[in-house]
């Protein structure tokens, strides 16, 4: 009996460590469709050589549906474990800041527009299942 309890304590430790390592993999990867729960636009980030890339894939607001297909972030260069730092287009005034995306878990993205570095203004959107 305490052979069997060991083996199955000694499965289940290893099923942890692969959904830890597996998850772990994952957190660092920001590529993928997300909603900013504002909006409810959805973006898709994508690699574009070795740098980030987004691209508006879908709108809730229809009188906003001109902006499928935008590029708004190209070229954004890691800058960290989790952070991409690169160029980003506001759809809504035209104007590009400066732009961090931060990984913040598996199914958390923040991405925030500096003006000068000391004005940033940014939303936590999460990942379309």
């Amino acid at each position: 009996m305490a052979r069997t309890i060991s083996k199955v304590a000694s499965r289940m430790a290893a099923a942890s460590m692969l959904v830890a390592f597996s998850t772990a993999a994952f957190a660092n990867d920001p590529t993928g469709t997300w909603v900013r729960p504002s909006t409810g636009t959805q973006v898709n980030f994508y690699n574009c050589g070795s740098k980030l890339c987004a691209r508006i894939t879908a709108v809730k607001d229809q009188s906003r549906k001109n902006t499928i297909g935008t590029v708004i972030m190209k070229g954004a260069a890691k800058s960290g474990d989790n952070t991409w730092k690169g160029d980003l287009l506001n759809t809504e005034n035209g104007k590009t800041y400066s732009g961090v995306v931060t990984l913040e878990g598996a199914n958390a993205l923040n991405l925030k527009g500096c003006v000068a570095v000391v004005m940033c203004s940014g939303e936590t959107w999460q990942r379309v299942k």
